[in-house]
């Protein structure tokens, strides 16, 4: 294990919550997941002009344009889990990207919500 994936599976677990770096730990080692690790997480994620709130409410918003709600609930998960947007905020959050992000979009954002507040109670019933 090198220093930067260390530093790597450290954020990944400072942005999704503690012990979610257990899925990429047990993926085979490749190109693709070092990039990911190393670069993504550990140097990117990892740095400190912008907080990981941040960061995670501007690909939240980004993600909302592409209309994923597969990839928000990983996101919206990881903010739930770290406390860092609240049911009050979601709900404004819903309302801004209904007029930037348009309806369809927003829907899946929506989803996305209901799914991360599952899968966040199942992290926290699990640690």
């Amino acid at each position: 294990m090198t220093d930067k994936w260390a530093k790597g599976i450290e954020v990944f677990d400072a942005v999704y919550g503690k012990g979610s770096s257990s899925m990429v730990e047990a993926a085979p080692r490749s190109d693709y997941l070092n990039e990911t690790v190393e670069h993504l997480f550990g140097d990117i994620w990892g740095a400190n002009a912008l907080s990981i709130r941040d960061k995670r409410l501007m690909v939240i918003g980004a993600t909302t344009m592409l209309g994923r709600a597969d990839l928000l609930e990983i996101q919206i998960a990881g903010a739930i889990v770290n406390g860092e947007i609240t049911d009050e905020q979601f709900e404004e959050m819903k309302m801004l990207m209904l007029f930037y992000a348009g309806a369809g979009n927003t829907t899946a954002l929506v989803r996305g919500i209901d799914a991360a507040r599952k899968r966040a109670a199942d992290l926290a019933a699990a640690n």
